[in-house]
């Protein structure tokens, strides 16, 4: 393959480059680069494809003629299974993704809203599920916690309670955790479901190793103490062969192990034998998987009602993760989506200057398109069943992914179908009639903020960055972005108490993360951060001292994003965040327990101050 060949290819397959990272440093991808991620796209061969006579996709609106041109006879077959036939002008559609053939061509018609509307000025807060529960409670969070929560939440009036992903992980893994690696996307947590167990002696964090088996058990001794019935049944009809291939994943791991690039080869087909004969063998352990999933929907819709009961807008706020483990469940299920010999990850920053590899499976392009996007839009769709938000992880990804390739190979930047998955959102999102929020931190490629804006979808805005110059000028409420969710920081960065103390600069110190020789310089820098903030809020804090969670939140109240959101352990006056990036087992990652339980929580003072300032604003 000549140099000129593998350029051509690489550029048709939408590998950038070159590009300039947060140093200024040009980095530029290399021949042996290019070729491993057209080896993980499935793009090995050295024929350039002709261009077709219609594009692979092409987004319209609901009602509106599709402004495209046919090159003779068409056949479209629309979401709903109905075809038709025709030539010229192509007819109006209704919402959907709809196949288009003509000239030995197939073009995708998303059919989508051309924008979201906005929703009005409202708050919310956010909250770890797995740790609702307090040390004296012991346990894991359960989906009926954050029921009593959104409830306790809806009464101050509240409109939203977010929570990180719920996405199916790996119960034979304790140690697999981490709520943004999942197992399955589609699949939601059985952790979270409520049973009377929990592990001895809880702890402030909780013990993954002796609360998930006991829970586990529990489940099972409900299972098999009160066979499910016809509506179970008739769940599994409707759910299919997608609903069977992960529960026999889930039976399979239970003897296997969790994931599956180390099980014996024969069992790396879904389709293949030993996986058949093994369905037959494991039919029962399959059986109790796919009730789990039955469960945890059904206490999901459960907890949706009762918050939207409690007079939530908007009721629960999830989060869907970039990406899916490389070997769980979704990737061995729809091998085809995913481009593997490659990971997601990010390019040298100040945090990380050898780059990042998250080791997560990114979405192949080539395939997502070949299928309308199916993937993209079943997986939001899953979400939105029990939502009327969703968060959008790293939405950065819609625009560009970067990905490292398995070996000592440097990573790149491959081009998305952006405006075909932002379609695809708006589109899923106004089936549900949900809100969508993107989060668009970090290196913001050129124009996605804007079409992030011109889709109705919110961006996300941290009052703790929205500065500029030295001594540190806050952003004015009033100059924030309105097509946005705006919080104090996320559950990533320090909490209003750690960052006025510079918690987080103390603690990656000791973890051997931050040089020693730094801390004295970001510590005075942190100083000057808080004094600048404490005169941004003193126009509106209303008596209350400026280092008070109420002082951040009368400001907040006041930008003009229309959603904002409280931290939870902002209202009760944590010193740690829930989360510290670049760690593993040197900081207690999403495991650290609430001091007080949901009621307790419900019921602080703190939370209701906050709540008489959000309505006093307009909230």
């Amino acid at each position: 393959m000549t140099d000129q060949t593998l350029n051509d290819r690489a550029l048709r397959a939408g590998i950038i480059p070159e590009f300039r990272d947060l140093f200024g440093v040009t980095q530029t991808a290399t021949d042996e680069t290019k070729l491993a991620l057209l080896h993980a796209m499935g793009l090995e061969g050295d024929d350039i494809a002709p261009t077709p006579p219609l594009p692979r996709w092409h987004v319209c609106e609901p009602g509106v003629p599709v402004a495209l041109d046919c090159p003779g006879d068409w056949r479209l077959r629309l979401e709903d299974g109905t075809e038709t036939e025709g030539r010229g002008a192509l007819p109006a559609l209704p919402l959907g993704r709809h196949l288009l053939e003509s000239a030995g061509a197939r073009c995708w018609l998303l059919s989508a809203p051309a924008r979201l509307p906005l929703p009005r000025k409202m708050w919310g807060l956010m909250a770890p599920l797995a740790c609702l529960r307090s040390p004296d409670e012991g346990g894991i969070g359960s989906y009926d916690d954050l029921a009593q929560l959104a409830e306790g939440v809806g009464a101050l009036g509240g409109a939203f309670l977010g929570i990180n992903p719920i996405h199916a992980g790996f119960p034979v893994d304790p140690g697999g955790f981490s709520p943004y690696t999942p197992s399955h996307r589609r699949r939601f947590a059985p952790l979270y479901l409520p049973t009377a167990t929990s592990a001895p002696e809880a702890g402030p964090l909780v013990d993954l190793p002796e609360e998930l088996p006991a829970r586990m058990q529990a489940l099972e001794d409900e299972f098999r103490a009160a066979p499910p019935g016809s509506a179970f049944d008739a769940y599994l009809e409707h759910e299919g062969e997608a609903l069977r291939i992960f529960a026999l994943h889930q039976a399979l791991s239970e003897k296997l192990g969790a994931y599956w690039d180390s099980w014996p080869a024969a069992y790396h087909d879904p389709k293949g034998e030993a996986v058949r004969q093994a369905a037959h063998e494991l039919a029962g352990r399959s059986r109790f998987h796919a009730w789990l999933q039955y469960k945890a929907e059904g206490a999901l819709s459960e907890t949706q009602h009762r918050a939207r009961a409690s007079g939530m807008d908007l009721g629960l706020y999830l989060d869907l993760a970039v990406g899916t483990h490389p070997h769980g469940a979704e990737t061995w299920e729809d091998r085809q989506s995913f481009a593997f010999g490659a990971s997601l990850g990010a390019p040298p920053d100040a945090f990380a200057p050898q780059g990042q590899n998250w080791h997560l499976a990114p979405f192949n392009p080539a395939h997502l398109i070949d299928t309308g996007f199916e993937a993209l839009a079943l997986t939001l769709r899953q979400q939105l069943r029990f939502s009327g938000a969703l968060r959008i992880d790293h939405i950065l990804g819609f625009e560009r992914a970067y990905w490292v390739p398995d070996g000592d190979l440097p990573g790149a930047y491959v081009t998305m179908p952006r405006d075909a998955m932002l379609a695809i959102a708006r589109m899923e999102a106004a089936r549900a009639g949900a809100v969508i929020v993107g989060e668009d931190l970090g290196v913001i490629p050129d124009g996605l903020q804007h079409a992030l804006e011109d889709s109705g979808i919110l961006g996300c805005r941290l009052m703790c960055f929205e500065h500029t110059g030295d001594p540190p000028w806050y952003r004015a409420p009033q100059d924030y972005t309105e097509g946005a969710i705006a919080s104090f920081s996320s559950h990533d960065l320090p909490t209003w108490r750690g960052w006025r103390s510079g918690r987080e600069i103390t603690l990656r110190r000791d973890m051997g993360i931050t040089p020693p020789e730094h801390v004295e310089g970001m510590m005075s820098w942190r100083g000057r951060e808080v004094e600048g903030f404490d005169g941004a809020t003193g126009p509106y804090r209303d008596g209350y001292a400026p280092e008070t969670p109420e002082a951040m939140a009368s400001l907040l109240a006041q930008t003009a994003s229309r959603m904002v959101a409280l931290q939870i352990e902002d209202m009760l006056g944590l010193d740690n965040q829930p989360n510290m990036p670049g760690t593993v087992w040197q900081y207690p990652n999403w495991r650290q327990r609430l001091p007080t339980g949901v009621a307790e929580i419900s019921a602080s003072p703190v939370l209701a101050n906050c709540a008489r300032i959000m309505k006093r604003a307009g909230r």
